[in-house]
């Protein structure tokens, strides 16, 4: 499985971005795809997931309420949209899949393949 995460940019607080992450998954394949993100200095942090077939999402307490995770099966594309963006979300973002479709886990050892990272800067 490979994974191409784009759209990260610099953007004002309370501003949006949108990420997308392009999977060759196979057809019929079942896997959670998730976000992540890494400030520098700091762990890579979960930030959300969705199940395979896009029913089941997850999220960080950080951001709910605030992004939205969604998937276009058809197009093998996730999207990561992020609404009313803070300084603290400042990252790199990452797209990883997860061959374990029963639960969304936000465990970053379980996911097994990882896109190359997306740059986000929010300016205050």
């Amino acid at each position: 499985v490979q994974l191409q995460a784009s759209g990260g940019g610099l953007v004002q607080a309370g501003g949006s971005l949108r990420l997308s992450c392009a999977a060759s998954f196979r057809t019929g394949s079942r896997n959670t795809v998730g976000w992540f993100r890494q400030a520098p200095g700091k762990e890579r942090d979960f930030v959300a997931a969705i199940s395979w077939d896009g029913s089941r999402t997850n999220y960080a307490d950080s951001v709910k309420d605030r992004f939205t995770i969604s998937r276009d099966s058809a197009e093998k594309t996730v999207y990561l949209q992020m609404n009313s963006l803070k300084p603290e979300d400042t990252a790199v973002y990452y797209c990883a899949a997860s061959s374990i479709s029963t639960t969304l886990t936000r465990r970053v050892e379980l996911y097994r393949w990882w896109g190359q990272g997306t740059e986000v800067t929010v300016s205050s």
